[in-house]
This record gives C-alpha cells, structure tokens and sequence, in this order.
C-alpha cells in the first residue's frame, strides 16, 4: 500500500513509493478520505494543482454539473469535438466497472499502465500537501489532479470535466470554464448540498465563472432563478434549453431514438441517438449548444454531428447487456433519475412483465427510487452491492414492502442470486398472466449496482 507517514526524525511525511500495478494504485487510493466526504475548501486541492504546475490552466475546459445526466452529456460532448478533429480529455465519476474509467483521453478510458503512470506522475507531491494541510489530500481530490496532469501531458486541445458532487467546492472547480454547463438540478446529496432546490442549485451555480457561456438544461422555476442570477453576478453569457436552443421533435427507433435539435446556431434534423429515453434527447441538445458554445459563431457541419451522435455510448444507462430474457442496466440512483429512467422504458420498450432488480446506497432516497419504479415493475428483487455503503437487502425490502405489497417483493442479498431469481421471474411470464409476454429485468438503483450486475453479466467496457 502506497502510505503517507510520519516520519519520527522529522515528522514530515515519507514520500510514497511508486505503484507497479492498478490494484496498487487503487489501495493507494482507497486509503486516503472517500470521495463522499465533501469538506467545503478548495486548499488542498489548489495547493495540489499548484504543486504540479497548474495543469489545468494549459487547456481550455467544458465544465459540467447538475443532478443527473452529467456523465451521458460529457460523453456526447467529447464524441462531438472529437467531431470537429479536437484532441480531448474527459474526466467523469463515478466509474462504473473500473477506475480507469473515470479519466479518457481522445474518448477512451486510460489503459492500466497508463493509469498506473498517471498515479505515479503525481504521488511524489501528495505528500507534501498532505503535509502542509489540516487534513490529508481525498481520493478524488487525487484523481482529479491525475486528471489535470494527465490532459496537460497529452496534450489535449479541450477537456470535458464532470463535477463529483455540487460545483463551489468540488475538487474540480479549480478551472475556469470556458463553458459551464449545468444539468436539470433535483433533491440529492442534500446532506451534503442543502435540503431545497434553491440551495442545491446555488452550490452547483459555483461553476460558473467570469466569461464563461452559461448553458442551462430546463429546470424548475426555484433552480432556474439561482442559476440565472449566478450568470448575471459573473457577467457570463446564458443558453438556455426550450429558449436559445432544445428537442425540437424525437422518435423512438430500433436501437435508440431519431431527433432533431435546434442549436444556438442551426437547425439539425434526423439525428441517430443510440440512446433511449426523452431525458438522453435533452442532454443531446445541452451537449450540442455546450459545444456550439465552444466552437464559435458558425454552424457545426450537419454530418459531423450526425457522425458523432451516431458514436455515442454511455455504459449502465438504460444499456440491455443481455436477450433472452433482455436485461437492462440503468444507474439511476435517485428519484429524479429513476422517473425518467421510468419514462423511457415506457417510451421505447415493450417488457411484460418488467422485473427490477435494485440496490440503493444507505444514503439515498431509496423511498423515492422505489416509488419511481412502482407502476412499471411487476416484482422487485431487493439486493445489494459489495460496498460497505450499500443498504442492507432486508432494511431496503422492509421499505418496498410498504410500498408494493408482501407479494411482489423478494429478498437476495447476493447480487448474482438476485439476478438469477429475477431472470427466472421475466421468463415465467404465464405467472403473471403474459403467456405471450416479453419479460425482462431492469437492474437499477445505484451505480455501484449496476456496475458490478455488468461484470457478472459481462457487459465489458
């Protein structure tokens, strides 16, 4: 394990040992704070980026925030400058399968190695800010100084950031964004954000900077008004969705959806998305102003963007990894998310019966998330990932119990186990009066789930 630890000649901290392997590397970093613990300070991590040369100031940056959606949109983004010949680095978090995911260079995830190199490339000054600061560097304030040094050795022409959680005090708020792009705000992380909108939305309106373009997903009324006043505070322009730019109409096809989008600055018709459900129509649309924003005053090239869209992946989001039954995997991880995960299996899917498969974190909604769920699940499997923040099996069917009844719950605590009980649920659909029916699974409610559901279905990367 790669440890920062006193010295007792000096009481300075050692200098950590360079890792050989990603398993390394991922102790070194599950060792320090977890990345749910949010201290509102910006030190270390400044302090940090400082160290290293501010890596973060030799790019230009898209910056993205808001409650969910994040991770979709930045993929969009970058296939989109990608698009236009653009060197590009992406930071997102949570990983879904592997930490390597979180940081992509030219639209794919670091290999191993380079991960490996990307750790070792910044360990040698963790800790000495470990040794000037009250408390020791996070692990995600760590991996986003591998990020920020990652992209600067690249080099990349743009990179798309993801915030962790909120936007004034996330780690990576230490850029300033040529582009802040703010997804729809909803009631989550609250005790760490605040327990209303307005509160929630003022700590995600930390984003935006002083010149930078302002491009807002639809929010409700409360949020809007935070964010704009934010805009006006710092002199940034403002796009918003269903005004400057949107989802001008939408399709359900074969494979995702048909759109066309009006941008900030054309009109583009019959887009491929393969992607499902209205809420992935609107984070095109965000993601194709955020980039317009970026690019300048002139149209993007129609068959670029077509190109681009047609390209675009976003792993555990209403992703079917298997047929016979068909499974899908969704991370919707709160009550917001799970509505419109909701909305889009009705909207593009035909399941009967639809079986879920769901294990919340101990922290979340999961009232909310199973309530969501409800009317679109003949049955739910209550289960639970490996991490020590899951909430048990048994608390998690106590809470659906009282919202679907004694009948349509089961419990297994063992995510394969869940997995195999539901699989055989979809497949006897007669039981449910669907002699004809099309059962499925749906495995769903937290990202660490739905993460480790993909490994054992073999979803791969």
């Amino acid at each position: 394990m790669t440890q920062n630890s006193a010295s007792p000649e000096n009481g300075a901290p050692d200098a950590p040992r360079l890792a050989q392997t990603l398993a390394e590397v991922e102790d070194a970093l599950l060792s320090r704070w977890p990345e749910t613990r949010l201290e509102p300070s910006l030190d270390r991590i400044r302090a940090f980026t400082e160290v290293l040369g501010d890596p973060q100031r030799s790019y230009p940056v898209i910056h993205l925030t808001g409650t969910n959606g994040k991770t979709s949109t930045a993929r969009m983004i970058d296939a989109l400058l990608r698009a236009l010949d653009l060197r590009t680095g992406r930071f997102t978090s949570p990983h879904v399968e592997s930490i390597t995911e979180r940081i992509s260079i030219d639209g794919a995830p670091l290999d191993d190695e380079a991960f490996v190199r990307a750790f070792n490339d910044v360990a040698p000054y963790t800790h000495l800010v470990d040794a000037a600061s009250e408390h020791p560097l996070s692990f995600f304030e760590t991996v986003v100084g591998m990020a920020y040094a990652a992209f600067a050795d690249a080099p990349v022409d743009v990179a798309v950031v993801e915030v962790g959680m909120g936007g004034s005090w996330d780690a990576t708020n230490v850029v300033d964004a040529t582009v802040a792009v703010v997804l729809p705000v909803a009631l989550d992380h609250a005790v760490y954000l605040g327990e209303t909108i307005e509160a929630i939305a003022a700590e995600k309106a930390g984003i935006l900077k002083p010149g930078c373009t302002a491009v807002l997903a639809s929010q409700e009324p409360a949020a809007a008004t935070v964010l704009t006043a934010r805009a006006k505070e710092v002199g940034a322009a403002v796009a918003r969705e269903g005004v400057e730019f949107g989802v001008l109409r939408r399709a359900a096809a074969v494979g995702g959806q048909v759109l066309t989008l009006q941008g900030l600055r054309a009109t583009y018709e019959e887009l491929f998305l393969p992607l499902y459900g209205a809420h992935q129509a609107q984070n095109a649309a965000v993601a194709l102003a955020a980039v317009e924003a970026f690019a300048g005053d002139q149209p993007l090239d129609d068959e670029l963007v077509r190109a681009a869209f047609a390209e675009t992946s976003s792993p555990g989001r209403l992703e079917v990894v298997r047929r016979s039954p068909t499974i899908v995997l969704d991370a919707a991880h709160n009550p917001a998310g799970a509505r419109a995960t909701a909305a889009a299996l009705e909207d593009s899917f035909q399941f009967s019966p639809l079986i879920g498969v769901i294990g919340v974190m101990g922290d979340k909604d999961a009232d909310g998330v199973l309530a969501a769920f409800e009317p679109h699940l003949r049955h739910v499997v209550c289960t639970q990932s490996s991490t020590t923040r899951a909430m048990p099996a048994e608390r998690l069917a106590e809470v659906a119990r009282e919202i679907y009844g004694e009948d349509r719950v089961s419990v297994a605590p063992r995510l394969a186990d869940a997995l195999d009980e539901a699989t055989g649920l979809a497949e006897a659909g007669e039981a449910y009066g669907d002699p004809l029916g099309s059962g499925a699974v749906l495995v769903t409610g937290s990202v660490v789930t739905v993460g480790e559901a993909r490994g054992l279905l073999g979803g791969g990367r």
